[in-house]
């Protein structure tokens, strides 16, 4: 390499190392949903640079990537570890939720608009009917995820994006747990859409609090019994 590097050979390098550090982030994003790395897990750069054969600089980013997500945390002088899920923080994450969503079906109810990426979201949902629940995560996301996005507001959009990985995390949990069956979910989605096609708003946001209070009361009483 020259000894000082023209500034495209400088991006190209810069480019090369961001999509290590994100293909990394990437396969330890899906071994925290997956379960692999279980919940407190220490997730040390040495590790990660050991594990996918990396230097230590792309291992850290990639740590500090999760952790920017909230998917690893990070205390003073210590590693990072795989955020724990509690009892407070389940309620407090589905009760972000209720509020956001709650929001967009009213004013999407009053439109009698059901997004078309929630109707293709929930389609996949039912055709994954007997796959096993862990499969129908990222779909489960982008219909609910639709929703608040059908308003066409950027700053409604990145409030929602703030707890995003919180959120699915909560359902990798549920699902990975087996505690809803798909079609249930497939089912409930589509009433909810049905509602907002009506113009039923008041019907829409309960069915929402029923959807996602019994998603809430299922995963917080699977982890008081692990306790």
């Amino acid at each position: 390499m020259p000894a000082n590097p023209s500034p495209a050979l400088q991006l190209g390098t810069e480019l090369n190392i961001r999509g290590v550090v994100d293909a990394v982030a990437g396969r330890l994003r899906e071994a925290i949903f997956a379960g692999t790395l279980a919940p407190g897990t220490a997730v040390t750069e040495a590790l990660v640079a050991s594990e996918f054969a990396i230097a230590r600089p792309s291992a850290k980013a990639a740590i500090e990537k999760l952790t920017a997500e909230g998917l690893l945390q990070r205390t003073a002088n210590r590693s990072a570890r795989v955020l724990t899920i509690d009892s407070d923080a389940v309620h407090d994450i589905y009760q972000t939720r209720r509020r956001l969503e709650s929001s967009a079906l009213r004013e999407l109810a009053e439109a009698r608009h059901a997004p078309s990426r929630a109707h293709a979201a929930n389609n996949q949902i039912l055709a994954l009917r007997s796959e096993h629940p862990s499969a129908i995560v990222e779909h489960d996301l982008e219909f609910h995820l639709s929703i608040v996005d059908a308003l066409n507001s950027p700053r409604m959009s990145v409030l929602y994006r703030r707890i995003l990985s919180e959120v699915r995390l909560c359902m990798a949990q549920v699902q990975g747990r087996r505690l809803l069956h798909p079609e249930l979910i497939g089912d409930e989605h589509a009433l909810i859409l049905q509602a907002l096609e009506g113009g039923e708003e008041t019907r829409a946001c309960e069915l929402l609090t029923t959807h996602l209070h019994r998603a809430e009361t299922l995963l917080v009483d699977s982890l008081e019994t692990e306790r």
